[in-house]
């Protein structure tokens, strides 16, 4: 089995592992023994959790990549990063924890998405300090919204995800009406999120619009009158 083990199978069951279970549950003895295989084969690819991780983090967003094409407008492309970015980290629901435990300086698929990000807002004419502010808010909100309440806990299956909206509805509809009359008028919307479309649509909206409304006025600013 040891010479048919690759390091994609490894990470992709750990992956399966941390989205039906939590982070917490993937082990390396843990993994050895759902691929029928001994802790010391898997140490041929990943010497402990950590480098673990990593691979799991850049296995994530390996394959995904938005070159920069000067004949498309900037907008369009930096609209398409963000949002094949929530597609691809979706496929997994601890894809959140993943990242969130990693160093992304380490993780060789995740820096070549944020070079393709920064290079955009250069192109958009932002400064470099602005283009590294607007590349962390652009993919860290992709990171949020792909890790958001359209995907389901680890470990929670249908009814008990439902029971949990239910109660948190419940919970916001009895709320002091007079101290809180919007919450508990918005209950509904706000425990449920709403159609999964319009989440992540207008998630990236208000990612994106900003971006592009400080470029036109930098823009404005800086032509001639």
């Amino acid at each position: 089995m040891m010479g048919k083990l690759t390091r994609e199978a490894v990470v992709e069951q750990a992956l399966e592992i941390g989205s039906a279970e939590g982070l917490q549950a993937v082990t390396i003895r843990r993994l050895a023994q759902e691929l029928g295989v001994t802790p010391m084969a898997l140490y041929w690819h990943f010497k402990n959790k950590e480098q673990l991780i990593i691979g799991m983090a850049d296995h994530l967003i390996e394959g995904f990549v938005v070159t920069g094409d000067p004949a498309r407008p900037w907008q369009e492309q930096l609209r398409e990063l963000v949002i094949g970015l929530i597609k691809v980290l979706r496929r997994y629901p601890c894809a959140a924890p993943v990242l969130e435990e990693v160093d992304h300086m380490a993780v060789p698929s995740f820096l070549r998405v944020w070079d393709t990000a920064l290079g955009l807002c250069e192109r958009a004419r932002f400064s470099p300090e602005e283009s590294c502010l607007i590349s962390k808010y652009l993919l860290q909100g992709a990171i949020a919204l792909a890790a958001g309440p359209m995907n389901r806990r680890p470990g929670m299956s249908e009814p008990d995800a439902a029971e949990r909206l239910r109660l948190k509805r419940v919970t916001l509809q009895s709320l002091p009406p007079d101290t809180y009359p919007h919450i508990v008028k918005m209950a509904a919307p706000l425990a449920e999120g709403g159609p999964a479309e319009l989440y992540d649509t207008f998630g990236v909206d208000i990612l994106t619009a900003g971006v592009e409304a400080m470029a036109a006025r930098l823009l404005a600013a800086r032509t001639p009158g």
